[in-house]
């Protein structure tokens, strides 16, 4: 695989690489992403039915591919993908953060939409600062 070409671009490949590591870490120790994230633990064997546990497969497994996703746009340098993520992730960013607001989450899962926030705001401001500069190049 190729690495980015541009700023925008590194951001979008460290987001993606850390989602794939989230995916994996999900699917494989779900209990330490849990953990991290302020969550119990996944019921243990013999529970009725597992839900928590097949609701985080499914979000890791989700993570793992937009993960791969971010990626590949980061190596094609495929900049109107990241400009459609930067809207989107400052909206994850707002739900997960009233979850923990209004008492739907744990305190620690602010990290998430934070981490979120972050990554659009510095994805948005690396494109705008790419673009500032190829306008300059072409005066």
């Amino acid at each position: 695989m190729r690495a980015p070409r541009s700023l925008s671009g590194w951001t979008m490949a460290v987001f993606g690489g850390l989602a794939v590591l989230m995916g994996v870490t999900g699917l494989v120790a779900p209990d330490i992403l849990l953990g991290t994230l302020g969550f119990s633990e996944v019921p243990a064997d013999g529970a009725a039915v597992d839900q928590a546990g097949v609701l985080l497969a499914a979000s890791s497994m989700a993570s793992f591919n937009m993960g791969v996703y971010y990626l590949l746009a980061a190596a094609a340098d495929w900049r109107p993908f990241f400009r459609w993520t930067v809207p989107f992730r400052l909206l994850t960013c707002t739900v997960f953060t009233l979850l923990v607001v209004v008492g739907k989450a744990p305190g620690a899962f602010v990290t998430v939409g934070l981490w979120e926030g972050l990554g659009a705001v510095v994805t948005g401001a690396a494109l705008r600062r790419e673009s500032v500069a190829a306008r300059r190049a072409v005066v």
